[in-house]
């Protein structure tokens, strides 16, 4: 619930900021995982080709 409230607090959208950070934590860099929270949180930038 921490992680939850603190996007919140954050002004971020929850839906995303969840289905991003687990699409996105499986291959992510231990020493990186700060990325991940949601005070540093950007979307992961996608390949527009790949996605059209």
């Amino acid at each position: 619930m921490t992680i939850i409230e603190t996007a919140k607090m954050n002004g971020i959208d929850l839906q995303a900021y969840l289905a991003d950070v687990l699409d996105r934590i499986h291959d992510h860099k231990i020493n990186r995982l700060d990325e991940l929270l949601p005070w540093n949180w950007a979307p992961a930038v996608r390949d527009r080709a790949a996605a059209a």
